[in-house]
């Protein structure tokens, strides 16, 4: 099978795609690499803004798959106009010519933002969405033209993720996670804004598993699909990330907890998944920060602002015309 995956080269593809060479696939990455490109060497590179693409350049694909786009509500807020044209219209114009291409599936990257501030229930795909800010806005606009193209040639496959966190070869540090292990190695504090509300936590290596059964579903399953490896309060991932560092590390750590009002609140069922697609998450944030641990002397440069997406995404700004292949995950 030959996949063609745009965004490739971002946080979550930098871990997905050698998982997918090792499965015995083909891989092609459409890429201008803004943040790098930590990927092996037999990936095929098409180096195009999403927007240049063409329904020839899609016809050797059995699947494609959208990494790209903006990340993130930092970025989004910065930039609410690309935001849009990024989220909404990038993958909207990719599912179509994929579609006109003879593309067998089309995987879009959306998220768990789309649900906005829930209160305490746990939400399943059949709940109402209902963010009001422009990353979730956006991301929910990406997953509906998708689906639209959906038919009985066509599978789509919308991914609402949690937040990813754990290392990759393109590191990032702007992660509740990720985060708060920077924070508390570099300053010896882990601060939480607000330590009630919820949120779905995904290590990376569950993210990679997610895609690759989303790849290898039956061709007629179509749908949207919730992805954790677990809900917590980010008081207890605060907790977890504090623990295994003293744990493992003899670091001395200290919290510092705020009550500051977080218009995200959403906890997520991924009954759907394990029983539509066959994902059965292993991760949780104590394995994340062990991975981190383990990885550590790999990004301990903690104000590289390639490890941050927005701190990346302004200096780009700032230089030029940011086009549609801005890596995502």
């Amino acid at each position: 099978m030959k996949l063609l995956v745009a965004g490739g080269a971002g946080y979550l593809g930098s871990v997905l795609i050698p998982r997918l060479l090792d499965r015995g696939y083909d891989v092609d990455v459409v890429e201008l690499f803004w943040f790098g490109n930590h990927l092996p060497n037999q990936v095929g590179i098409l180096n195009k803004d999403i927007f240049h693409l063409s329904v020839e350049d899609l016809k050797p694909y059995d699947q494609v798959m959208f990494l790209a786009g903006l990340s993130n509500d930092p970025m989004a807020e910065y930039s609410p106009s690309k935001n849009f044209v990024l989220n909404a219209a990038a993958p909207a114009y990719l599912g179509y010519i994929a579609k006109i291409a003879k593309v067998k599936r089309y995987i879009y990257a959306s998220s768990c933002s789309v649900y906005g501030y829930t209160e305490n229930e746990l939400y399943d795909e059949t709940r109402p969405v209902g963010s009001s800010y422009p990353y979730g806005i956006s991301k929910l606009q990406g997953e509906q033209a998708a689906l639209q193209l959906t038919n009985e040639e066509f599978s789509v496959i919308c991914l609402r993720k949690g937040t990813i966190s754990g290392y990759s070869p393109r590191m990032r540090l702007d992660l509740i996670v990720n985060t708060m292990f920077k924070t508390a190695l570099r300053d010896g504090v882990i601060t939480v804004n607000n330590p009630s509300i919820w949120r779905p936590i995904l290590s990376i290596e569950d993210a990679a598993t997610a895609y690759i059964r989303a790849v290898e579903a039956n061709t007629k399953i179509s749908g949207v699909f919730n992805l954790a490896s677990g809900n917590y309060t980010v008081g207890e991932v605060a907790d977890v990330v504090r623990s295994r560092i003293e744990e493992r590390m003899d670091v001395r750590v200290n919290l510092c907890i705020k009550h500051v009002q977080d218009f995200r609140n959403y906890k997520v069922s991924v009954s759907k998944a394990a029983n539509v697609l066959s994902f059965h998450p292993t991760g949780s944030v104590k394995s994340i920060v062990d991975d981190l641990i383990e990885n550590v002397s790999k990004f301990q440069d903690w104000d590289n602002p390639l490890y941050s997406n927005i701190l990346t995404f302004k200096e780009l700004d700032a230089r030029v015309e940011v086009p549609a292949t801005v890596c995502a995950q």
